[in-house]
């Protein structure tokens, strides 16, 4: 028989395992996908996702694939101011119907009280982004399972971002 310490830690890696598969199943991306114009008025294949965690949350940032594209940046803008009245009143309704009610960290995102974590709308080149921000390291860490519930959901209209993705020329 194997150590209880041993058994606890198979068990972790099996959960993360069929956590995994089952965010990068493609029957799920389809259902994401099919679930998006629902809720985002742009072209998800006229525009990436690009989400990238900071020590104090994150940054969610839309852009048309094309500077020219000038219809999916007003979209893409209109969305995300949109989103950012929602999600300062804690109404995650388009992420949940996009993505499930039980997406990782967004019923910690739901019951966060508006003093702990403050969210940003910003124009930028070619779309908009918003920040997220928290000093509470519990919703730094749900805004970090978001992030990665999103890029796994999301396929090749979403990636992580790293500080070069998030400074456009």
């Amino acid at each position: 028989m194997a150590h209880p310490l041993l058994r606890s830690i198979l068990a972790g890696v099996s959960i993360l395992y069929l956590l995994d598969a089952h965010a990068a199943d493609p029957s799920r991306r389809e259902t994401v996908r099919a679930r998006s114009p629902d809720v985002m008025p742009f072209d998800m294949a006229r525009t990436t996702h690009i989400f990238k965690k900071t020590p104090s949350g994150g940054v969610q940032r839309v852009v048309a694939k094309s500077a020219d594209d000038a219809a999916q940046i007003e979209l893409v803008r209109m969305h995300l101011k949109h989103l950012s009245k929602q999600l300062t009143q804690r109404d995650l309704s388009g992420p949940s119907h996009i993505h499930g009610s039980d997406m990782p960290g967004l019923a910690e995102l739901r019951a966060a009280p508006p003093s702990d974590l403050r969210i940003a709308y910003r124009e930028v080149p070619s779309g908009a982004e918003l920040e997220y921000v928290s000093a509470n390291p519990s919703l730094v860490h749900a805004v970090h399972q978001w992030f990665d519930a999103q890029v796994s959901d999301h396929g090749a209209d979403a990636m992580k971002g790293h500080n070069h993705s998030m400074n456009p020329s």
